[in-house]
């Protein structure tokens, strides 16, 4: 009685709270997992989706909304009254949907897998390429994460220097390894604005607000960790000198020095090009060019496919068909959902196969650097429009990076003495990051509207050290992961 009475209590809080913004979780009926990327119809073409945790927002305020209808894909469509879940403590269930392969196909009529993905080749621009100049609002979150395995400075040579002010340096760059070492190494980036696209023009996008969630003090990326070593070094030179910095069998010919280093007033700014070529790099992959991630995976000489069975969404049947690499320079396995009526992909679901990986540079010999992309895996997630073709609705894509440099750092005073001092700057580690990008609307527009918007050449952000959500205002958003809502920089 006492739990009930307090569930009551936290769903009255809660309505109370975020009036304007009602929040659900969607889990698998049968397994009482999150269901993740279901969408949540509020409109005819409208709606949200949930995220990797099953959750979802709407806000009431814009949506005049009673009843919601979610779909997914392997589960029954289900329609509910926004009144009802509160009675079941803001969580929905959703019933899997029967394996109808054997049910709807007899032996004799079982469909070919490779006849499915040869028709799915042969629509593949009917279904995912329209002529028309469409413009989408979208909305792109990243994930950052740094781990590193190893990190040491060591000053290798000084003769200018004092045997005090040599320890000095020494244990402040110990110090500052030690920090790096412990700390947790994340940050995010949310942006929002409008991608124009045109098969035959081009693409313009035009940033309209962007938010940055960081620990400033621990801003640990590689380049602002050596920056950081440097400015150290530097305090212990002379103060009135300016340095040459050579690295390795590179050298920098721009000049340092403290005064400079202390300047760390950067413009809080992200220019429209840097978001633009995220937007679109990821949503290049959905399309017809040759290098187009989803086009690849549509290949029978490089891929082998088995139909793993036949389910349901909306009311159409869909083959759910997995993948996996038939020659070398295929790299992904993973799984495809395909219409059965227009063989448009659905669905998509993608990973680095069993011994396959991305970009890799061993110099480690030579040059002490050794770079490998161990992890590549995502998600496309498509929807059909007003003209009945399909464009992106939800995009994830997840790298990871190993990564091992150990070089020799030479600070060359600009003076007739041209005195030297050297470190050895030695790291190791991880880096992941993921990128998600949602399309909020679409809608088609003219030639002359898409060469008639200006891109801007810099968007300024907010900075926050706990995330905010309230900075986006009505705009669809994806809903915060737990790492994102328990962010706090103040205690990271």
């Amino acid at each position: 009685m006492r739990k009930n009475i307090l569930s009551l209590i936290c769903a009255i809080f809660t309505i109370a709270t975020f009036a304007q913004n009602y929040s659900a979780k969607i889990i698998d009926k049968d397994t009482k997992q999150p269901v993740a990327f279901a969408a949540i119809q509020t409109g005819e073409y409208k709606g949200v989706i949930s995220n990797e945790e099953g959750v979802f927002n709407i806000d009431l305020e814009k949506n005049t909304v009673k009843e919601i209808t979610i779909s997914c894909l392997g589960y029954e469509t289900k329609s509910i009254q926004i009144d009802a879940i509160t009675k079941d403590n803001f969580t929905i269930h959703l019933v899997p949907a029967i394996n109808e392969l054997n049910t709807v196909f007899l032996s004799n009529t079982k469909p070919n897998v490779d006849s499915i993905i040869s028709r799915s080749i042969k629509n593949f621009k009917r279904n995912h390429i329209t002529e028309n100049i469409r413009t989408h609002q979208i909305f792109h979150r990243e994930t950052a994460v740094m781990d590193f395995k190893k990190l040491e400075f060591e000053i290798k040579k000084a003769s200018h220097v004092r045997k005090k002010q040599l320890k000095g340096v020494n244990n402040e760059l110990e110090a500052m390894s030690n920090e790096v070492m412990t700390s947790n190494l994340m940050h995010f980036q949310d942006f929002t604005g409008d991608l124009s696209v045109s098969h035959e023009l081009g693409y313009k996008f035009k940033a309209d607000k962007a938010i940055q969630v960081i620990n400033s003090k621990k801003d640990f990326s590689l380049d602002n960790i050596q920056d950081k070593a440097q400015n150290i070094i530097l305090k212990y030179l002379d103060t009135t000198l300016t340095y040459k910095l050579k690295s390795g069998l590179f050298k920098v010919e721009d000049s340092l020095s403290l005064a400079e280093s202390d300047d760390n007033d950067d413009k809080q700014e992200f220019t429209n090009d840097h978001l633009k070529s995220k937007a679109y790099g990821m949503f290049e992959d959905t399309g017809n060019k040759p290098k187009s991630l989803l086009k690849g995976l549509l290949n029978l000489e490089y891929y082998e496919y088995y139909l793993r069975e036949v389910t349901s969404s909306e009311s159409q049947l869909i083959y759910v068909i997995d993948y996996k690499p038939r020659k070398s320079r295929a790299k992904y396995t993973g799984t495809l959902y395909i219409a059965d009526e227009s063989y448009a992909v659905l669905k998509a679901d993608y990973k680095y196969g069993k011994g396959k990986r991305g970009e890799k540079l061993n110099l480690r010999l030579v040059l002490g650097v050794k770079y490998i992309e161990n992890q590549h895996n995502g998600v496309m997630l498509f929807r059909k429009n007003e003209n009945n073709t399909y464009e992106p609705r939800y995009l994830k894509e997840v790298t990871g990076r190993y990564f091992y440099i150990n070089r020799p750092i030479k600070f060359i005073e600009n003076s007739s003495a041209r005195r030297k001092t050297a470190f050895n700057f030695k790291i190791e580690g991880t880096a992941l990051q993921k990128e998600e990008l949602l399309f909020t609307d679409s809608k088609t527009i003219t030639k002359d509207a898409l060469m008639a918007i200006k891109e801007p050449k810099a968007i300024p952000y907010q900075k926050q050290r706990r995330y905010d959500a309230s900075v986006w205002g009505t705009n669809e958003t994806l809903v915060p992961t737990t790492d994102l809502k328990t962010f706090d920089a103040d205690k990271n």
